[in-house]
């Protein structure tokens, strides 16, 4: 059974792994190329995921 079959063949998704990594690698170079890429050191991404987590209310693990 051929790959794209079990994946529907639509979209990006349904691509091939290889493809989506190329034009998922071009888009990053073009966003830093652009000046739009975010980069993080580690403290500033922790800072941001702890900013993400209080966003989404933080419930996400229940308490034992």
């Amino acid at each position: 059974m051929a790959q794209d079959e079990n994946k529907g063949g639509r979209g990006f998704a349904g691509m091939d792994p290889d493809k989506q990594r190329e034009i998922a690698s071009k888009g990053g170079k073009a966003a830093h190329e652009s000046g739009n890429a975010n980069e993080f050191d580690s403290e500033s991404g922790r800072e941001a995921g702890r900013k993400g987590g209080q966003a989404s209310g933080g419930n996400h693990r229940e308490e034992m």
